[in-house]
């Protein structure tokens, strides 16, 4: 077993012919460009995908490699993957020839190969460059194809970066070097998730709401501060291939993404001091006021030298841990703390804060104003909330949303109500030593 750590970009074909020149800045080898084609299986029910495996045949220069993917962790486009690899003398499935601890217990071996079909392929070329940077190799890969399930296919272009050996940060350095070219955007989704939407029929995909972040019963204060930013950037990234695939009402579901990572910052700003986070905040506040003041189109932003250098920052700053240096004995205490106990003070912060900003509201101007703050502290109660049932959490989060539709909406009439219906509702978190 590896564990795969890879960052992938989508490129235009014009920041793809800017390869060259910046790979020559470094130590490197170079391959040219191969053929590789890509068998993906699965069974009828998407056992793995519910599995959160990927099992696939690569095929290149007559020689024959089964991979099977486990499940790992994404954050921000870098992806990290326990992956099995075996080499075959012909393109036929055989899994028994995997590590059999790697199935969940219980699995039948024999039933699930006999259950596995070609579900997808994809058809590339790939050209490769190893980097040597300090005591760290980088392979740098570009891919050039399609991805088809049955007669539905897409174009691949991309850019994969992967650590071969020595420090992510070394491979995340020259990512950022790669940015500057211009031209690409940090890919959220893989190959085969591509290859899993079309086979579906390539449905038009929706929009999600944010959900209840759930980080975890033991989680502490610094995990769950990392799973709050992930979870806002994961957010980002979804909704961006959204709305470049042409649905205009993904932008304001970027833009709440951004308020979620911007309030993130506001939550944990007691923790982690300001000038651990400077930079990003200010890059976050210019996003948003570039979606809500300007009128842009998706390419144009998505594909924004400050967009993609946001996101790869934010990644950077998550999986190195970059407030570390900045955080004192007391405040490494503090982070180290209980998640939910930390949820729990918040929690009552914005509910305090909430009471005190609407129980003297009258005119309907004064809504108008307070609506951005309110929308703000909804979704940090989306952050904070996970470690109580959700259907508790929607019962106190309801009158609060109808308030915030109906301020939108210029509903009038009902704000008074809806105020106070909201401010009646009682606490579904710990407080003052009791539960609900």
């Amino acid at each position: 077993m590896t564990i795969e750590i890879e960052l992938k970009f989508i490129a235009t074909p014009q920041a793809a012919g800017k390869l060259a020149d910046l790979v020559a800045a470094w130590p490197h080898q170079h391959q040219p460009a191969r053929e590789l084609t890509n068998i993906y299986f699965e069974t009828d029910d998407n056992q793995l995908r519910r599995w959160d495996m990927g099992l696939r045949i690569r095929g290149v220069d007559k020689r024959y490699e089964m991979t099977l993917k486990a499940a790992g962790k994404t954050l921000g486009g870098l992806h990290q993957r326990p992956e099995y690899n075996v080499d075959l003398s012909e393109p036929t499935l055989d899994i028994a020839q995997l590590p059999s601890d790697i199935w969940p217990q219980g699995t039948d071996i024999a039933a699930l190969q006999s259950r596995l079909q070609p579900l997808f392929t994809t058809h590339f070329q790939r050209e490769t460059w190893l980097i040597t940077v300090g005591d760290s190799e980088i392979e740098l890969a570009f891919d050039q194809g399609d991805v088809t399930a049955g007669t539905l296919s897409e174009p691949l272009c991309e850019i994969e970066l992967e650590s071969k050996r020595g420090e992510r940060k070394d491979m995340l350095a020259i990512a950022r070097q790669l940015v500057a070219i211009g031209g690409l955007r940090i890919g959220s989704l893989s190959k085969a998730e591509r290859g899993y939407q079309l086979a579906q029929g390539n449905p038009p995909r929706q929009l999600r709401p944010f959900p209840l972040l759930k980080a975890g019963n033991k989680a502490t204060v610094e995990e769950g501060m990392v799973a709050a930013m992930s979870a806002g950037l994961s957010h980002w990234q979804y909704h961006e291939e959204v709305w470049l695939r042409g649905n205009a009402t993904a932008q304001d579901a970027v833009c709440e993404a951004l308020d979620v990572l911007r309030q993130a910052f506001t939550l944990f700003g007691a923790l982690v001091p300001r000038k651990a986070s400077s930079a990003l905040r200010q890059q976050l506040t210019t996003l948003e006021e570039t979606l809500v003041n300007d009128a842009v189109d998706a390419t144009s932003f998505c594909l924004s030298s400050l967009a993609v250098k946001t996101q790869l920052a934010l990644t950077h700053w998550l999986v190195e841990s970059q407030w570390q240096q900045w955080v004192d004995a007391k405040g490494q205490a503090k982070l180290q703390g209980s998640f939910k106990r930390f949820g729990d003070i918040m929690l009552s912060r914005i509910n305090a804060d909430l009471r005190e900003t609407f129980s003297t509201v009258k005119q309907p101007n004064e809504y108008r104003d307070k609506a951005t703050r309110l929308s703000r502290q909804l979704l940090a109660v989306h952050l904070l909330a996970g470690a109580y049932l959700q259907e508790d959490v929607a019962v106190w989060l309801a009158p609060w949303q109808q308030l915030l539709s109906a301020i939108h909406e210029q509903q009038e009439a009902g704000l008074a109500w809806l105020t106070a219906q909201a401010l009646k509702q009682p606490p579904f978190w710990l407080t003052s030593g009791s539960a609900r």
